[in-house]
Formats: C-alpha cells, sequence, structure tokens
C-alpha cells in the first residue's frame, strides 16, 4: 500500500507519470458505494415512497443501471485528458463562466460529505454506545481525512481492501434480511407509479452525482483509446454492482424497521454479529468520504486558482483546503442529526436541479461536438485561450435546464404547475436532461455557424 502523499492537484498528469491499469478502477467505484448511506438511500424505496420490496429493489436496479451510464462516460474522460473533472468544465463554460457551477458542485460535496458523517456516527454509536452520538460523528470525520490526505494512490490501495471486507459484509447481511423475510415478502407487489419512479430516480441520482468527480480517479491513467474504453466498462459494473447490492440491502432493512433509523434496524437485523457489521460499514464510509473530499479539494481550488491565475496549488494547499470542508460538513452533520432524513431528502432535491445539466452539456459537448478534442493549456490560462471568459451559450443552457426542472419537480417541499397533471410522478430531471442538451448542441452549432 502506498504511504506517499501526492503532490498533483488540479494541473494535468504529465505522460511519464501515468501508469495503473483502467481495471482497477472496479475496486474503486464497487467499494465507495458499500456504506450506510448508500443502505440508506436504497431504504427511501420502501420507507419513503411505500413501495413493496420486490418492487423496490427492481426499481434500484434499474435506476442503477440508467444513471450508471452517464456516470461512467465521465471516468472514460480521466485518461484522455489528464486533469480533474471539474477543471475539464472550463472547456464548456469558460475559464471565469465555470465558476459557479464549482461552486455548487463544492456545496454537494460538502452535503454528501455532511450526511456520510451522520449516517456513519450513527452507526458507529449502535455499534460502540460507550462512544456518544457526537464522538461518533468526530471520529469518522478525522478517519475519512486519512485516506484524503494521503491523495490518490492511498484511495486506490484501500479500495480494494474495502472491497473484499466491506462486500463481504453487505453479502452476510443481504443473506440475514432475506432469510428474516415474513413469508409472501416477494409475492408482495403493492405500490404506484409515483412511488416506483421516484425510487428509480434516487437510484439514478446517486449514479448521477459522482458525474463531478469520477474522473480525479482515473486521470492518472495512461492516454490510450483501449484504456478509455476499460474505464467506462469497468467503473460502470463496479459502480452497479456496489450501489445495488446495498440498496437493496437498504429496501430489508426498511421492512424489518419502519419509523426506526436504518443503523439502528441493521444492528438488530444482525444479531450477535451487530458489533462488527457495524463498525465495518460505518468505517467503510470513511473511503466513501475520503473520495467526496478529494473532489471537493480539488474543485475549491479550481475556483481559487481562476482568481490567482499564476497559482499552482500543491499538497499544503490541497491540505488546508481539505481542512476547512470538513469544518464545515461537520457543522452541517452536527446540526442536522436529529432530522436527518427530512435534509437528506432536500438535499438530493438540490443534487437533482444541479447535476443534470451540467452533465448533459458535458456529455454533449465531449462526446458529440468536440469528439475528446480539447487544448488541455487553455484550462489554465489567464484569458480562457481557446475557451474564453465565459461561454454564453453553455450558460443559458445550464440555467435554462435549471429552470425546466422546476415546474416538472414534485416533492415534499414543492410541487410544479406541470406536475401537478401527472399522477404524483417527478419527471423533472429526464426533462432538463433532454431540454439541456437539445438546446446547448442548438446554440454551439449555430454560434460555430456565424
Amino acid at each position: 500500500m502506498s504511504t506517499a502523499f501526492e503532490t498533483h492537484t488540479i494541473h494535468q498528469i504529465p505522460p511519464d507519470q501515468r501508469h495503473g491499469r483502467a481495471r482497477d478502477l472496479f475496486a474503486v467505484w464497487f467499494s465507495t458505494n458499500l456504506t450506510l448511506l448508500t443502505v440508506v438511500t436504497g431504504a427511501l424505496g420502501p420507507g419513503l415512497f411505500g413501495l413493496s420490496f420486490t418492487w423496490s429493489a427492481i426499481a434500484v436496479v434499474l435506476g442503477n443501471l440508467a444513471g450508471a451510464v452517464f456516470m461512467a462516460l465521465h471516468a472514460a474522460q480521466g485518461p484522455m485528458l489528464g486533469v480533474p473533472q471539474m477543471v475539464q468544465s472550463r472547456g464548456q463554460f469558460g475559464f471565469y463562466g465555470a465558476v459557479p457551477i464549482i461552486g455548487l458542485v463544492v456545496l454537494m460535496y460538502i452535503g454528501f460529505v455532511a450526511s456520510n458523517f451522520v449516517v456513519g456516527g450513527q452507526a458507529l454509536h449502535a455499534a460502540l454506545p460507550i462512544t456518544g452520538r457526537r464522538n461518533a460523528i468526530l471520529l469518522i470525520a478525522l478517519l475519512s481525512l486519512v485516506p484524503c490526505c494521503m491523495g490518490y494512490h492511498t484511495i486506490h490501495a484501500w479500495s480494494k481492501v474495502v472491497s473484499w471486507v466491506a462486500g463481504a459484509i453487505i453479502l452476510y447481511c443481504l443473506w440475514l434480511g432475506y432469510e428474516a423475510f415474513p413469508p409472501g415478502t416477494l409475492r408482495d407487489m403493492h405500490g404506484s407509479v409515483a412511488g416506483f419512479f421516484s425510487t428509480f430516480s434516487t437510484a439514478a441520482l446517486w449514479q448521477i452525482a459522482y458525474a463531478p468527480y469520477v474522473s480525479d480517479s482515473s486521470r492518472y491513467l495512461p492516454a490510450d483509446e483501449a484504456g478509455r474504453r476499460t474505464a467506462f466498462f469497468t467503473t460502470y459494473i463496479g459502480t452497479v454492482v456496489g450501489t445495488a447490492l446495498s440498496m437493496i440491502l437498504g429496501c430489508m432493512v426498511a421492512l424489518h424497521g419502519p419509523g426506526v433509523s436504518v443503523a439502528t434496524t441493521l444492528a438488530q437485523l444482525a444479531g450477535q454479529q451487530a458489533t462488527p457489521v457495524m463498525i465495518v460499514l460505518s468505517l467503510s464510509i470513511a473511503l466513501g468520504n475520503a473520495m467526496s473530499l478529494y473532489g471537493g479539494a480539488l474543485s475549491a481550488i479550481t475556483v481559487l486558482q481562476t482568481f490567482m491565475p499564476d497559482w499552482r496549488s500543491a499538497l499544503r494547499e490541497r491540505l488546508l483546503v481539505t481542512c476547512t470542508l470538513v469544518a464545515i460538513a461537520l457543522g452541517m452533520a452536527l446540526g442536522m442529526a436529529d432530522s436527518f432524513m427530512k435534509s437528506y431528502a432536500a438535499f438530493l432535491d438540490l443534487l437533482m436541479a444541479i447535476m443534470v445539466p451540467w452533465t448533459a452539456i458535458n456529455l454533449t459537448d465531449y462526446y458529440l461536438l468536440r469528439r475528446g478534442r480539447y487544448d488541455v493549456a487553455s484550462f489554465f490560462r489567464r484569458d480562457g485561450g481557446a475557451y474564453g471568459y465565459c461561454n454564453i451559450p453553455a450558460l443559458c443552457a445550464y440555467g435554462i435546464g435549471v429552470a425546466i426542472e422546476v415546474p416538472f419537480m414534485q416533492n415534499g417541499f414543492h410541487t410544479g404547475s406541470l406536475a401537478r397533471r401527472l399522477p404524483g410522478v417527478d419527471i423533472s430531471w429526464v426533462v432538463g436532461l433532454l431540454v439541456t442538451t437539445a438546446f446547448y448542441i442548438r446554440a454551439t452549432t449555430t454560434r460555430r455557424r456565424k
């Protein structure tokens, strides 16, 4: 296992420092999803959206299969460009135009980290009550810092260990949940179209939410066509399998303990093995959190570098930014610990609104319009180089994409005017994806003809 601290931050990885195998990305994305937050998200199907276990499991699997396509397409960009994902966004939005988008992504990272602090702290407290809930959250925060501060190589190395250990625990818990099913559970098919689509959307959004940092974990790989294809497939398979297993476990847990926290119900389900099970799952959160913190730090550095173009950040700056993000996330986690599920549901709604238009623009530009051909040096030029200060068509497409989602949203906090005509189904992210893509293609091609 590597013990060296990573010194690279947001600048392109030189060709002579590219290394590794694309198939190793399977372990990275399989292990990252073997966390209690993934289990909690799966529990929303029966617990919040009123689906039976069978319909919940089907919606979870289909949602992950759909959403991971977008996520894995971003992974394939890393080996070809060698820069973090949000730096590459300057190629779509311009040097300064990318700043508000990246800022929103930093907030997303902080939200994920805070959510993991709460869930990990609950699990650790359930396993070791002597720790106390607040101290358990603080311990999860401390453990998350270690792989994040050490960087890319350590995160990859830890992912292989977590894949085996946490993977075995998830499979064990799935078997326990199946054994404890009341008779007829698998034949129960109650639910609604709205509940099914909401569960499907939640699973798809889980994958799309990785898009802003998925290429951060592939940017050290050699830049060749075979590596790009392998990066897509290994990332896709790893993230779908890891997430689906954990979310299906969440569906089981929600049935066994309605109205009770997922951590408490899972501990009851594990019985005499509750302590080791909860300790492993709470500590595995540290790896997933390290990924979010790592991407968040790189994104925050990208924002800072925009206003200091000649500044070249290194290890010290990355560590300082990382500690700042942890402090903010800790404040959020300690504040929302008593009303976590409501806060988390609101957070997912925010993600849906801001992430879908961005991923539509990024993938459309990379695969359809530019076909992977970018001037990476321009990403760091004060004047934006080939991409300028601000790409107005991209920002307009993003704004229209977010705005078009609002009338179609339907959740506990907002019901759009057009959503009232649908049978309780929130299709805002689908509309946002299609409208943003169409508008961006039209606006970009029209601009190039002039």
